[in-house]
């Protein structure tokens, strides 16, 4: 199937504070006229890490430098939000939406630089970095403009980054206290203004964005939207001026809403301000959602790809039972030959096909985490129906190393754990969890859903040890039964009840039903391990898989 390639859909906004400050009104000529100046201040003590000056800097794209031939060229510019940390590499485990932006859009057709750098507000950005932007801008260019995370604060001290809130014309003289340099302030508004009057007179295209939303709830399980203030704020420019307006923070915050708290957590990294992978890639997404919704020309440039389609055994309103894991789950699975078997494939004989069907997309080598950075589970997950049941089995591979090799290992546990490797092979810096976690992962984006997940723990190997097989019960077994008992979901301990048949065979009995490897079932193996999940979910009243059973 086609599609444009949109990444899975998946503030707290500061508190008014008071401050005394003389404003001139420069625009119109007046001297020192005393005023009461409201300065917004973020009294709610989140964690900033913008990493904005690093031990060793590498240069910043130069602007303009993607360029090729005639085509466009789309400039982001924006905070930490945007582009996290000077050298944008996921380093500190955060992410911007403007590094995942490029992957949206054509590249023979347009080429995307995000000069966004984290720390800035409107005002440090204008007076630092945006003459490089804006000298680079041909006309047909667009620019997006995100701004106001951190426009809040200090005027004169610190890191003096605070604009004068609002979107008047009035100005403020300070002197900043460290340097004693004189400067002028102006609204938000008006530095956003100021950088959309400098995008028409090169003759380019300014779009404005309201800013990301941040994890923090209203009470109500609302996430605390910007619309009375900055996102208003960027909106009235935008009127006033008369160029789009995509409310990026209201079209995120929507879906973070549906999400809930212990997912939206999935979207943020180590503070409540800056995201994780995923939740760049989710404001990527609603930008493009935004521009789409305007009917915008860029629009016009996003790419174009095939995409896998899952759920396609669903006859009319039959359910589906959906099956996820590794290779002892599904391997190669050739009717008539005995070898190399997963049981997900075998569990069709035991259901009734008239009122339920079968998929298993399970796939050989994948651990928790690789079924999902591989992209597996956002195809299955799109595909589940309310009423849907998911079989869940990982493990055999989670023990692998983490960033060498195949580098498919997670973190071993069940503990809201992480930490952030370097690939060895593409030198990328990755976000990895506890097993525990992405067996959560699984259950919530399931329930949301609507879906039943039925997690399973991995099934036993053929290796043995006076007489005994080897369980996983004080491993990725107990993890697994841990997590599903965390999210309220159904559990079979199948390497149990496996592992408690295979006893009774004897190891040279049981030596039969596996390949040489000791790990892959032949068909007989794969049989008695789907029967003995089928046994499994007979012991659970509760499941409603139940009424499905031959």
């Amino acid at each position: 199937m086609q599609r444009i390639v949109l990444f899975i859909t998946l503030l707290l906004f500061c508190t008014v504070g008071w401050s005394q400050a003389l404003v001139t009104d420069s625009l119109k000529g007046k001297a020192a006229v005393k005023m009461k100046q409201e300065a917004l201040v973020d009294t709610n003590k989140v964690n900033i890490n913008d990493r904005i000056v690093p031990k060793a800097r590498k240069p910043l794209l130069k602007a303009g430098s993607t360029r090729k031939g005639k085509n466009p060229v789309v400039l982001l510019i924006g905070d930490s939000t945007v582009r996290n940390g000077w050298d944008a590499d996921g380093s500190n485990g955060q992410w911007g939406w403007g590094e995942f932006f490029g992957a949206l859009f054509d590249s023979t057709k347009i080429t995307i630089e995000n000069h966004a750098l984290g720390g800035t507000s409107s005002r440090t950005f204008y007076n630092n970095l945006w003459a490089a932007v804006r000298d680079s801008i041909h006309k047909g260019d667009y620019v997006l403009i995100q701004f106001g995370h951190n426009d809040s604060g200090s005027y004169d001290t610190g890191r003096a980054r605070a604009s004068v809130p609002g979107m008047g014309r009035d100005s403020l003289r300070v002197v900043i206290k460290e340097t004693g340099k004189q400067e002028i302030i102006f609204s938000f508004g008006e530095y956003l203004r100021k950088f959309v009057a400098d995008v028409k007179a090169k003759g380019g295209h300014p779009i404005l964005l309201s800013f990301t939303p941040r994890n923090a709830w209203d009470g109500n399980g609302k996430v605390i939207r910007s619309n009375e203030t900055y996102g208003k704020w960027a909106r009235q420019i935008a009127e006033e001026m008369q160029i789009p307006f995509v409310d990026l923070n209201g079209i995120t915050a929507s879906k973070l809403d549906a999400f809930g708290q212990e997912k939206t957590n999935e979207m943020f990294y180590a503070d409540r301000i800056h995201t994780s992978e995923d939740g760049a890639k989710l404001n990527a997404a609603s930008v493009v959602e935004g521009l789409q919704a305007l009917h915008h020309e860029l629009a016009g440039y996003l790419k174009i790809i095939p995409h896998e389609t899952k759920g396609t055994p669903r006859k009319g309103k039959k359910p589906l039972v959906f099956v996820i894991g590794d290779s002892t789950v599904k391997n190669q699975d050739v009717p008539g030959k005995p070898d190399m078997w997963g049981w997900g494939s075998l569990i069709t004989g035991f259901l009734d096909a008239k009122k339920i069907d079968v998929e298993n997309d399970a796939k050989a080598g994948r651990s928790s985490r690789t079924f999902i950075d591989e992209g597996r589970w956002v195809d299955v997950c799109a595909a589940l129906h309310p009423g849907d049941f998911i079989f869940i089995q990982f493990g055999h591979n989670d023990g692998s190393f983490i960033n060498t090799d195949k580098a498919r290992g997670t973190i071993p546990g069940n503990l809201d754990e992480s930490k952030v490797y370097k690939m060895d092979d593409s030198g990328r810096n990755q976000v990895i969890h506890s097993y525990g976690w992405y067996i959560r992962k699984y259950i919530r984006d399931a329930k949301l859903k609507g879906a039943i997940p039925i997690v399973i723990s991995p099934v036993p190997r053929d290796r043995w040890k006076d007489g005994k097989i080897e369980r996983n019960d004080d491993s990725y077994g107990k993890w697994a039964r841990e997590a599903a008992e965390q999210e309220g979901a159904f559990f079979i301990d199948v390497n149990r009840l496996v592992a408690d048949k295979l006893e009774a065979m004897g190891q040279t009995e049981v030596n039969k039903l596996f390949m040489p490897d000791h790990t892959h079932t032949k068909y007989e193996g794969a049989l008695l391990n789907a029967s003995t999940v089928i046994e499994g979910v007979k012991t659970l009243p509760g499941l409603t898989l139940n009424k499905f059973l031959k």
